[in-house]
This record gives structure tokens, C-alpha cells and sequence, in this order.
């Protein structure tokens, strides 16, 4: 048996409309410095001010939002007491906001016990909206929450079914001013969700169309969101791509490029969605070496290959590549700017938290210690798959 959790979506231009219908007295928006002053906050408050709602501010969150960031954020809530709780922003702030409003309905609560064993029991105190400010994560519709452990130098996956949004706004004028690397940072990530989502061994039927139409939209329409962020069709399209992956692989699962991602964001801070489409072909070349089959459905549907088997799953790696290199992304770790040294030197850890990474357990073909180790240091010089 399975469940398929989703909020209720709110989409298209004009979607940030739907806060005027907000019923409520209080709200908090959990944010992040850059995007009150772009003044994104400020039109998210000026809709819920139409709606008499009283609007406070936790716009502390950094990029990989760690355990005291959401601990600080959660003691605002409870000061504050509010029965709305707002994500805006990318995948951390969306991401804090998940787990602060956790902490808040359950004030004893250490971040890291949030897992989906049981019941959580959320929506006594308040309930979540999520409005993305970017194209890529899909946060705003799923209920897993990435925190950073500081101390450990590692990402932990957290979340409960629960704790999913119970309104997702996905509005394209929210995401028109990104700049092109952000732009290419996350519609790149939501690539490697609908990749994993349908390849991964927890793919279900519900789950395979999203992520097929996802990755073929981010084909068609990331380049020209890159080049021209004006060009709304395209952001338009891509902020719908990104949701639906986010739904796909929500209700299906990452995989290895996520647990390898994930490790090589922790330690040397390189942007989420470039590490882990960085990852991504390599992974596919990996598996595709005893199940090809699903990655060969995914070429044949976005059209680059039609041969079927391993060598149709090789070339949706090598359309990868060709993506990454049209959006300007590094292709292999030595052009995310990492030295061999440094790189090598972690490289065991890097092994150690990948296998310790939630995502790494739909695999479609489980690597050893060894293999994955090989993994990392064929991806760092851009050596393709070749056991």
C-alpha cells in the first residue's frame, strides 16, 4: 500500500492572490535576509495584511538551514504564538519553516527525532503555507526537511507526512528575478528529482508521469530561462516543472546523486542542485550497468535516444552533460573549484555519510564501499562509469 501526500497547489501568475482569502490573526514568515530586501517579503505581507492577518518576520535562515537556526526560529514562534506559519523562499527557508512549525506544535522536540515512524499530530496551533521563490527544490509540496549539522559536517533527512504544506503557492513572478546561476543551480536540481524520482526502485504509477513531464520541461525551457530571465513562458514553465518533480520524487524517492550531493554540499559548501546534477550522470551510468531500463524510458520520452538498453541510458548521461555545460554548471568536481588534496582527503567521509544518507537506499543497483568510493573519485576528473 501506498499514500500519495500532497497540499493543495495554488499556481500561475496571479497565485499569491489566494492569501487575500486567508482567514487568521497571526502569521509568521520564515525568510531569509536577501529576499526582504528584494522586497518579495514585503508583497507577501502586503496580501496578508489585505486579509487583517498580523504579519512578524524570522528572516534569519542561511543557506542549509542548521538545527540552531530552526531552534532560534521556533522560539519566535512560540512567543509569538501565530496560527499561520509562512515558507518563502527556496528549498532552506521552506525547509526551516517545516521544522520550525514542528518544534512549535511540539516545543520538547529535538530536530533530529522528526522522522515519519507514527503519528506526529501537527495543525493544533497552526497551520503551513509554502510559496517558492525558486524553481528547483519542489519543497514546497513535499514533507522532507533537510537540516545541516553544523558539528558533524553533514545533512540530515528529516520530515513527517505531516508536516507537508497545507497550501503550496507556486506563482512564476515570484521566481522572475533570479539571477542565471540560481536559475541553473535549481532547475537543475529539479532535473535530478524527476530523474531519480522515476528511476529510483520506489518509482510507483502516480509518481512516473510527473516526473517524466518535469524532466522533459526542464529540457525544453531551462536554457531560456537561463538567458533570459524576462522570458516568463519560460520561468512560468519551469516553476511548474519544478513542482511537479517535487511531487514526484516526494511520493517516490530520491537516490544516489542526492546521498552523494548531499556530502559534497555538507563539507565543501557547493549549492545543492549543483552538486547534485553534478552527481547525476554518473549515478545513471553506474546503475544503467545492471538495470538500464528505466533510464532508457526516460531518454526514449525526452527524445534523445531511442536504441533502448545501456546505451540509451548512457546517452541520457551524456544529454545531462550537455545540459549542465549549456547552463554553465561544472560537469565534473574539479570544476566546482575543489582541490584534489582537499577532495581526496574527505573522500572516506563523503563515503561514510552517502551511506548513511536516506536516499541512497532506491538505488537501482547497490554499491559497495569500494564502488562508491570510485564513484567520487571518478566524478572529480569526469572519468565516465566504467564498472
Amino acid at each position: 500500500m501506498w499514500n500519495f501526500v500532497s497540499p493543495r497547489i495554488v499556481f500561475g501568475e496571479g497565485a499569491l492572490e489566494v492569501l487575500d482569502e486567508l482567514e487568521g490573526r497571526r502569521a509568521l514568515i520564515v525568510t531569509d535576509a536577501t529576499l526582504v530586501q528584494l522586497g518579495l517579503v514585503d508583497r507577501v505581507k502586503a496580501h496578508l495584511d489585505s486579509a487583517g492577518i498580523e504579519v512578524h518576520i524570522f528572516d534569519e535562515v542561511e543557506p542549509d538551514p542548521s538545527v540552531q537556526t530552526v531552534q532560534r526560529g521556533a522560539k519566535v514562534a512560540l512567543e509569538l504564538a501565530p496560527d499561520w506559519i509562512v515558507g518563502l523562499g527556496g528549498g532552506s527557508p521552506m525547509d526551516a519553516a517545516k521544522a520550525i512549525w514542528v518544534l512549535y506544535e511540539h516545543p520538547d522536540m529535538e530536530p533530529a527525532a522528526i522522522n515519519p515512524i507514527g503519528d506526529l499530530v501537527l495543525r493544533r496551533k497552526a497551520r503551513l503555507i509554502t510559496i517558492t521563490t525558486t524553481s528547483g527544490t519542489g519543497a514546497e509540496v513535499t514533507w522532507g526537511i533537510v537540516l545541516t549539522d553544523t558539528e558533524g559536517q553533514r545533512k540530515m533527512g528529516l520530515g513527517h507526512p505531516e508536516n507537508k504544506a497545507d497550501i503550496a503557492i507556486v506563482d512564476p513572478e515570484m521566481a522572475a528575478g533570479m539571477p542565471p546561476q540560481l536559475t541553473a543551480d535549481t532547475g537543475l536540481d529539479a532535473l535530478t528529482h524527476a530523474v531519480e524520482g522515476y528511476t529510483c526502485t520506489w518509482q510507483t504509477d502516480l509518481t512516473d508521469g510527473l516526473c517524466l513531464s518535469a524532466a522533459r520541461l526542464v529540457f525544453q525551457y531551462l536554457p531560456r530561462a537561463v538567458t533570459d530571465g524576462s522570458d516568463m513562458e519560460a520561468r512560468e514553465r519551469m516553476h511548474n516543472a519544478a513542482t511537479c518533480a517535487g511531487l514526484g520524487f516526494g511520493n517516490a524517492m530520491a537516490s544516489m546523486a542526492h546521498a552523494m550531493g548531499h556530502t559534497l554540499g555538507a563539507v565543501f559548501h557547493v549549492p545543492h542542485g549543483r552538486a547534485v546534477a553534478l552527481f547525476l550522470p554518473y549515478t545513471i551510468e553506474f546503475g544503467a550497468g545492471e538495470e538500464p531500463e528505466r533510464f532508457a524510458e526516460m531518454a526514449a520520452f525526452i527524445g534523445c535516444s531511442n536504441e533502448g538498453g545501456k546505451k540509451a541510458a548512457q546517452a541520457l548521461a551524456g544529454f545531462i552533460r550537455d545540459l549542465c555545460q549549456k547552463v554553465g554548471n561544472p560537469t565534473k568536481v574539479v570544476e566546482a573549484g575543489i582541490e584534489r588534496e582537499a577532495y581526496e582527503a574527505q573522500v572516506d567521509k563523503m563515503v561514510d555519510d552517502a551511506f548513511n544518507d536516506t536516499q541512497i537506499i532506491t538505488a537501482v543497483r547497490s554499491p559497495s564501499y569500494e564502488q562508491l568510493r570510485q564513484l567520487f573519485l571518478y566524478a572529480y576528473d569526469g572519468q565516465p562509469i566504467d564498472f
